[in-house]
């Protein structure tokens, strides 16, 4: 027995020692290879679509070691670009890339005045290219690092819209055929400007020369909309619909009771942020499930509401938010609370923002919708390994980083301006105007 032990102890000693040598080789391979410090801080401005898409470069000073992160401000997009050139840039030269949320406390603090679109957006570049240089040091997926998958592949819904309500169910259909089960659903009002949907050809009489939009038009046409959806599609596919901040505090209050007996799986940013203490009135009086967030920029809007569960979804444009790394926090709050993620996700988020929000969604156990776009040819051919939508689900590369390259080339082809049309080229990528009959402004 004696012998045995001396035996076993042996061996165990044997086995410890070759651990002590394979990390001690670790450690020295480690201490080898410095830290990776920026080198550059690039921007790439571009609109395949007509859409104004911004993106960081970080170059290290490591051979082949950069990184892309999304700083896509659309209607403000040649602001973020001097905030990234002039400001970021000479501050973050020469710093390691590898202290993430060190770098992105500095940045957040370092022009005093904070929680603005321009410099969250600026941020969130940087920030989101850090990740992607992480991902590609350790030859892992965005994903991996933030602690691997809660789930096989990211449930999405689709944008199902019509002038009239038969042309919403059909563009429905054409979406459950596709394999989603989730769609949101919008319709015109004739002669108005609608979210989301064509307004036909139907003359308003109106005292200006803006689109027009009443909020009573709208919602007596939202109600029919829903209920139709419901009858006309089953119970078993999921309904959204986005209001957009169009109508006033109690209109919203009054559209979520109504919708009910639809059982929406959310209804989205019925109030505008100014508005934001109305949701405890709503979450008083309906079960209808609300998500919102998408115009959010600050900790001091969001934080109110999933703190006192007044909403089911946070929307945040992650951008918008200062990138991945405010989000992830974000979300982790938004579990303790009950709150699900629903990260904001059309065109005007680019390939690498939209890798972004499919990491967040995979590693965090509260997802809960991923809105979903289906990238043209052009926005492939400059934003190389977009991620795939197949079956109403988006999957993530197993690409280290966010398994997305920018050909620069094809970047250059398409300058802001270049293909873009109506409003968003008359007033430099920004939204137009929208008005009441008599002429108030409608918020949007």
């Amino acid at each position: 027995m004696r012998r045995r032990s001396l035996l076993q102890l042996a061996g165990a000693s044997a086995i410890t020692a070759r651990e002590a040598a394979a990390q001690e080789k670790v450690a020295r391979a480690t201490r080898a290879t410095p830290s990776p410090r920026i080198k550059d801080v690039q921007v790439i401005a571009t609109a395949p679509v007509g859409l104004r898409l911004v993106v960081v470069k970080l170059i290290t000073d490591q051979d082949g070691l950069y990184g892309y992160g999304c700083a896509t401000y659309t209607q403000r997009a040649d602001l973020v670009v001097p905030a990234v050139e002039r400001y970021l840039r000479p501050f973050l030269i020469g710093k390691p890339a590898d202290r993430i949320d060190d770098l992105w406390q500095a940045m957040y603090n370092s022009s005093y005045w904070r929680n603005g679109p321009v410099l969250n957006n600026a941020i969130s570049g940087v920030d989101q290219a850090l990740w992607d240089i992480k991902g590609r040091q350790a030859g892992l997926p965005v994903y991996q690092l933030l602690g691997g998958k809660c789930r096989e592949a990211v449930d999405c819904y689709g944008h199902a819209s019509g002038a009239d309500i038969p042309q919403v169910i059909e563009s429905a259909k054409g979406f459950i055929a596709r394999g989603f089960r989730h769609v949101r659903v919008q319709v015109g009002v004739p002669g108005q400007a609608g979210y989301g949907s064509g307004r036909g050809d139907v003359q308003v009489e109106k005292l200006h020369n803006a689109p027009v939009f009443e909020p009573e038009s709208y919602l007596k046409r939202a109600v029919k909309l829903l209920e139709s959806c419901r009858n006309l599609l089953g119970d078993d596919i999921e309904l959204l619909h986005d209001v957009h901040e169009r109508i006033s505090p109690i209109q919203a209050v009054r559209l979520a009771k109504e919708v009910e007996p639809f059982r929406l799986f959310f209804l989205e940013d019925p109030l505008s942020p100014e508005d934001i203490e109305w949701f405890r009135m709503i979450r008083q009086q309906t079960s209808t499930p609300i998500a919102m967030g998408e115009l959010f920029n600050s900790p001091h809007e969001w934080t109110p509401l999933i703190r006192d569960r007044l909403i089911d979804y946070i929307r945040i444009h992650v951008s918008q938010a200062g990138g991945l790394t405010p989000c992830r926090k974000i979300a982790a709050m938004g579990e303790m609370m009950g709150v699900k993620t629903a990260w904001h996700g059309p065109g005007d988020v680019s390939p690498i923002g939209h890798a972004a929000n499919i990491a967040l969604d995979l590693a965090c156990y509260n997802f809960g919708i991923q809105e979903s776009y289906n990238f043209p040819e052009r926005v492939k051919e400059v934003f190389q390994g977009c991620p795939e939508l197949k079956n109403g689900y988006y999957y993530a590369s197993e690409a280290p980083g966010w398994g997305i390259e920018v050909d620069e080339a094809a970047a250059k082809k398409y300058p802001f301006g270049a293909s873009e049309r109506g409003t968003q080229q008359q007033y430099n990528g920004g939204w137009g105007e929208i008005r009441r009959r008599d002429g108030t402004i409608i918020k949007q």
